[in-house]
């Protein structure tokens, strides 16, 4: 059985540099989720100087690529232009761990190795998934629905790391 790194938040520089590809991490705390609609306007919100205006403070944090239902969360596709072109940004903000699934691009990969931040898939199984969340809080963009902004308070969500220094478990990039 694989070694599981257990994590809480705020993820430090160290913990990233100990996780590499393969790894599997059980992470509880925080996490902030969004997908395409907000996270461009969270990336304008950094470079606007705002975040703190909805208490979202970045340094140390997950961002996990989903909507949140009643019917659950699951991973999107990561490598979607709105959600890709935030990763650089949000990991510049602070960001160590961003969490969905798919292939990213080797820029973005570089992005990532630059900023000491990491990509992690997780399996689509959203039942389980639901099953760990605490609490949950919309922090901005209310009008977006399920797609709004939200801190999750998460209880030993595991994660597999699929982009760490350089390196990617999907082997040659985009």
């Amino acid at each position: 059985m694989k070694e599981i790194f257990y994590l809480t938040d705020p993820i430090s520089d160290e913990d990233v540099n100990k996780l590499k590809v393969g790894n599997i991490v059980s992470f509880s705390g925080n996490v902030y989720c969004g997908r395409d609609a907000v996270l461009p306007k969270i990336v304008d919100m950094y470079y606007e100087g705002s975040l703190e205006e909805k208490d979202i403070d970045l340094l140390g944090s997950i961002i996990f690529h989903t909507a949140v239902s009643s019917a659950g969360i699951g991973a999107t596709s990561s490598n979607k232009l709105e959600i890709e072109s935030s990763i650089a940004p949000l990991s510049e903000a602070g960001v160590k761990i961003h969490l969905g699934k798919g292939m990213l691009s080797q820029a973005t990969i570089e992005a990532l190795q630059k900023n000491n931040s990491i990509f992690a898939i997780i399996p689509p199984v959203t039942a389980l998934l639901q099953s760990k969340i605490e609490a949950t809080e919309v922090i901005a963009f209310p009008e977006e629905g399920m797609e709004a902004f939200h801190r999750l308070q998460i209880n030993d969500l595991r994660m597999i790391i699929a982009v760490a220094h350089g390196e990617s478990i999907y082997g040659e990039n985009k």
